[in-house]
Order: C-alpha cells, then sequence, then structure tokens
C-alpha cells in the first residue's frame, strides 16, 4: 500500500476521545482504523471492520467517490452538510460528514460523520452541566449567609408561639417547619460541594449494603420488603466504605420514595460481570466487574428525565431538590465506578459498577 506505515500514527487520546464516529480509510477504499465511537455507530469492533471495503458497512446518500477524489486532489477538507447516513442495521440518521486527507499521507482519508442528534445531545449536556456548575457555586456561596438568618426566623416564630391562641401558633409552627425544610435543602447544598476525598482501603460491598439497609429499615424504608440476591463470591472493592454506604442509603432512599407512603419491594442483587469496562480520557480501559443493582417496583421515572436523572437539580419527585443522585453519581465517579437507570413503570433499577480492590492491597489488608 503506497506510503502507508503499520501502525498508522493516530493519536491515541484524541482519537479514542472522539465523540463522533472517525474512521481512517486508505486509497482502495478500505477502512484502516475505526474509534470507539465507529464501533458502536456501526456495531462492530475494530478489528473485524479494518480492511473491508468502507460503503459495504455504511451507506452515505451523497456521491462519495467523488467527495474522495476531490477531497485527496485539492488536498483541503470537505464537508457534506445534513446528509443521511445508514449502517444497514439501523434506521439513516441525518449527519454532517467531513472528509479530510491526512497531512503524512494524502491518500489515506479520515472519514468523520457526525450524526446531529450526538451534536444536540452534547450542546444541551454542556449547556446544562455549565448552568448547574454555576448554580450550585452561587448556592454554595449563598447557604451559609441564608442560615443564619434563618435561624434567627425560626427562634423568633417559637418565642412568638408561647403567647399566641392555638390557631395563631399554627401559623408560627409553620414557618419553623418551613425554615427547617430550607435549611436542610442548604445543607444538601453544602454537602454537595464539600464531599471530602475518598479514604479508599479494600471494602466488602455486602458489608457496605447492609449497613445502609439496616439503616433505612430504621427510618424511611421501614414499610419496605427487601430482598437480598448477593453473590457471596464477590471479591472486594476498593473505596470508602462511608461513602460507599451514603451510595447505596441514597439508592435505597429514592427507590422507598417512589414507592409512595404505602411501601413496596426493593431487591438488593449483586453479581461478577467482566463484560464492562470504563474507557478513561486517556483512552484506556479499566474492567468494572462488581455490579451492584437497587431494584424498585415503584411507577418508574417521569418519560424524558432518566438521561438526566444524575444532574443537579433534574428530580423525578414533586418536591425533589434533585441534588441526592447528582451527590451519588459525584461520590462513585470519585471512586472510578459508573452508574446507571433503566426505568420501566414497575421496575426500576439503579446500577452501580466498580473495580476490584488490587490484589496486593487485598493481601496487606488481610495480613
Amino acid at each position: 500500500m503506497k506510503g502507508y506505515r503499520q501502525p498508522y500514527p493516530v493519536p491515541g487520546v484524541i482519537w479514542a476521545s472522539l465523540p463522533i464516529p472517525a474512521l481512517l480509510v486508505d486509497e482502495r477504499g478500505g477502512i484502516l482504523e475505526t474509534n470507539p465511537a465507529a464501533e458502536l455507530f456501526l456495531n462492530a469492533s475494530a478489528r473485524s471492520l479494518k480492511g473491508q471495503p468502507v460503503f459495504d458497512r455504511i451507506h452515505i446518500d451523497a456521491e462519495m467517490d467523488e467527495a474522495f477524489a476531490r477531497a485527496r486532489a485539492n488536498q483541503s477538507a470537505l464537508f457534506i452538510n445534513d446528509v443521511d447516513v445508514t449502517t444497514g442495521e439501523r434506521p439513516p440518521v441525518q449527519c454532517t460528514v467531513q472528509i479530510a486527507p491526512m497531512a503524512d499521507n494524502p491518500d489515506v482519508l479520515m472519514l468523520l460523520i457526525s450524526p446531529r442528534e450526538i451534536a444536540d445531545r452534547l450542546g444541551r449536556a454542556g449547556a446544562a452541566k455549565t448552568a448547574a456548575k454555576s448554580a450550585i457555586g452561587m448556592a454554595e456561596m449563598l447557604a451559609h449567609e441564608i442560615k443564619n438568618p434563618l435561624a434567627g426566623i425560626a427562634g423568633a416564630a417559637q418565642l412568638l408561639s408561647m403567647g399566641l391562641s392555638t390557631e395563631d401558633r399554627e401559623l408560627t409552627d409553620l414557618i419553623v417547619e418551613e425554615t427547617r425544610r430550607i435549611v436542610k435543602l442548604l445543607e444538601q447544598v453544602e454537602q454537595f460541594g464539600n464531599v471530602r476525598p475518598p479514604e479508599r482501603r479494600v471494602v466488602n460491598i455486602h458489608d457496605a449494603l447492609d449497613r445502609a439497609r439496616k439503616s433505612a429499615m430504621m427510618g424511611f424504608a421501614a414499610k419496605m420488603r427487601f430482598v437480598e440476591e448477593y453473590d457471596p463470591s464477590l471479591p472486594p472493592t476498593h473505596a470508602d466504605p462511608d461513602q460507599l454506604m451514603q451510595v447505596f442509603l441514597n439508592l435505597i432512599k429514592n427507590a422507598a420514595e417512589a414507592a409512595g407512603p404505602e411501601g413496596g419491594t426493593i431487591t438488593l442483587r449483586t453479581r461478577y460481570d467482566l463484560s464492562l469496562r470504563l474507557r478513561r480520557r486517556d483512552g484506556t480501559g479499566r474492567a468494572l466487574p462488581l455490579q451492584v443493582e437497587i431494584i424498585d417496583d415503584g411507577p418508574g421515572l417521569p418519560p424524558g428525565i432518566a438521561a438526566e436523572i444524575f444532574e443537579p437539580f433534574v428530580s423525578g419527585k414533586e418536591n425533589g431538590t434533585g441534588l441526592g443522585l447528582a451527590l451519588v453519581s459525584k461520590i462513585v465517579t470519585e471512586h472510578e465506578g459508573w452508574i446507571g437507570v433503566d426505568s420501566v413503570p414497575g421496575r426500576t433499577v439503579f446500577r452501580v459498577s466498580l473495580p476490584v480492590a488490587p490484589r496486593d492491597l487485598q493481601k496487606k489488608e488481610a495480613g
């Protein structure tokens, strides 16, 4: 192959981190390389795609042979906007396609496929995260200043209530109740912004789950029925035990609140699954085989919010703050783990995936 050298010098971190499908195509139209987003888009591994004719795997509703020839002849990038792209296994998706020759080998072209849905989603997500961070930063700055006068208002209302009639005392009780509710919200905001770095050690996941379950059963989950489906052979993880318990306690609380006052069933399930790997920003991957599922039989998440449920101030509850699940996500991320949710009416599954504790640490703490 003219001028081609193996392996092709694609910048690994940038290539792996691209959020849109990208392929390298040789002068005969064969696939040289695909990034992870392209593997997902084409539903095939990079190894299986290598060497295959690109247009056997993907159809673009445009004169692509002519576009490839122009990009090579002019040695410049070429854009094709709003064109339908399909793999044969999925319906057509409207995309913007970019073709660009590689600087050190003009016969090799980079093909970038940018689905409009991805661009729209990235734009919305970026705007939402920026707004949420700004809102949290502002709330953190104000929380302490607001809590002090609220304490004074609550104290004054309690003093006033001593000389009032029963009817008027209901109003002062309402003032005290509402100020306490606001203080609790402000404390949640402060907690979200001030989570200390995890103090990680070897932790038995079942111990953390049991601590969370017993605590919940003494309070908000008193009317819930718990089912435990544990894999007894599950190895330990590397985590902060208190923060891990907090994650499980928040998820159990979320499940109990979803069930309503009549109660329901919460299933705590653990299993080992090596198929999930978390891709880091540097392009490397890490296995997350320890799976913890907290399942409830409530009504499910409201339609349209599942994708943003872990973002601050997004809540499926009428009076929810949207900080509980955001805090859970933050803690799990700081433990190099992953959290996801699947929800349909009658079954909501929150799944936490965590790494196994390094063997040397297991031996050290066991000895």
